[in-house]
C-alpha cells in the first residue's frame, strides 16, 4: 500500500472518532459541566498512554505540554463539550469543518507549508459544504454553542500546527500523553471551583466516557498527531472534513435529525474536497513532512 495512502487512512481515524464525540455527548453524558468533562476526556486517556510510553516531559516540552495542552486538549474539549451540549450533532461538528482552511493559513505562516492549489480547491468546496449544512439547518442555533464551536475550531488548529512545528523533538506516544495530562490538570481546579463537585455518573455515561476516553481521545489523537508529522498539514486538516460527515450521518441515522437537498449536497462538496487534498506520490509527502526550514527550525530553538 502507498505510504501516503496508509497514513492517510491512519488520520482518518482521528475525525471519525470525533465525529461521533458530539452524539454520545448530548445523548449519554451529563449536561452543565462542560469542564468536568474536558478533565474526564483528558486525564484518563493521558494516564493511560503516559503507562504505554512511561517518559515524562523534559527542558521545554515541560512548557510547551501545557500549552499545547492547553490549545489542544482542554480548553478545547470544553468548548467542544459545551457546544455538543447547546447544537445539534450536525451543526456542531460542520462549524469544525472551518478548521482545515484556518490550518493551512497557519502552517503557512508559521511552518513554512504553503497550501498548493488543490488544498486551497479543497477547502473551498469543504468550506462550501459547510455552509450549506450549517445555514440550512432547521433547528435554531445557540448562540453560544455556535461561539463555542468557533472557538474551539480556532485553537486547535492554532494547537495542531504548534504541535507539527514541534514534532521532531519527541515521540508521538510520548508527546500526546503530555499534552493530555497539561490539559486535564490546567482545566481541573477551574472545573472544581465553577462546577463543585463532579457529576453523578450512571452507567451508560460511564461507558460513554470510556468510549470517548480510549476511541475519540487516547487512540484518535494518537493517530491525529501520527499522521501529522508525517503528511502536509494542509492534507491532515482535509481529511478532517471527515469529522463532519460522520457527524452529520451518525445524526441522522441515530439520532433522528433532518437532512435536507442541500445538506447532501454539502456532504458531497466536503468528500471532494477531502479527495483534493490527499497527498499525490510518497515523495510529496516526505517533503511535506519535514521540510529544510522546519529542521533548521528545531535546531535554532
Amino acid at each position: 500500500m502507498e505510504a501516503n495512502l496508509r497514513w492517510s487512512l491512519v488520520t482518518a481515524v482521528a475525525p471519525v472518532a470525533w465525529g461521533t464525540t458530539y452524539f454520545v455527548t448530548r445523548e449519554f453524558l451529563p449536561a452543565d459541566t462542560p469542564l468536568y468533562g474536558a478533565v474526564f476526556r483528558a486525564l484518563p486517556a493521558g494516564l493511560l498512554l503516559l503507562a504505554v510510553r512511561r517518559k515524562v516531559p523534559s527542558g521545554s516540552w515541560w512548557w510547551k505540554s501545557l500549552l499545547l495542552g492547553v490549545l489542544n486538549m482542554g480548553g478545547f474539549f470544553a468548548l467542544v463539550y459545551l457546544a455538543a451540549q447547546r447544537l445539534p450533532t450536525s451543526v456542531a461538528t460542520t462549524v469544525m469543518a472551518t478548521g482545515p482552511l484556518v490550518m493551512m493559513l497557519i502552517a503557512w505562516g508559521l511552518i513554512g507549508e504553503r497550501p498548493g492549489p488543490r488544498h486551497l480547491a479543497g477547502a473551498g468546496l469543504g468550506v462550501g459544504g459547510v455552509c450549506l449544512m450549517l445555514l440550512t439547518s432547521t433547528v435554531a442555533l445557540d448562540a453560544l454553542g455556535l461561539l463555542a464551536s468557533v472557538a474551539a475550531m480556532g485553537m486547535s488548529a492554532l494547537g495542531f500546527v504548534l504541535a507539527k512545528r514541534w514534532s521532531a523533538e519527541v515521540d508521538v506516544l510520548a508527546a500526546t500523553s503530555w499534552q493530555l495530562l497539561g490539559g486535564g490538570l490546567v482545566l481541573l481546579p477551574p472545573a472544581v471551583i465553577a462546577e463543585g463537585a463532579p457529576p453523578a455518573v450512571d452507567g451508560p455515561a460511564l461507558l460513554a466516557f470510556g468510549y470517548v476516553t480510549l476511541v475519540s481521545t487516547a487512540l484518535a489523537f494518537t493517530a491525529w498527531f501520527a499522521g501529522l508529522r508525517r503528511l502536509p498539514a494542509a492534507a491532515v486538516g482535509l481529511i478532517g472534513l471527515l469529522n463532519p460527515v460522520t457527524g452529520v450521518l451518525l445524526g441522522t441515522a441515530v439520532a433522528g435529525e433532518t437532512l435536507s437537498l442541500r445538506q447532501l449536497c454539502g456532504l458531497a462538496l466536503a468528500l471532494t474536497g477531502i479527495l483534493l487534498g490527499r497527498p499525490a506520490t510518497r515523495a510529496s509527502t516526505t517533503a511535506g513532512v519535514r521540510p529544510p526550514r522546519a529542521r533548521r527550525f528545531v535546531r535554532d530553538r
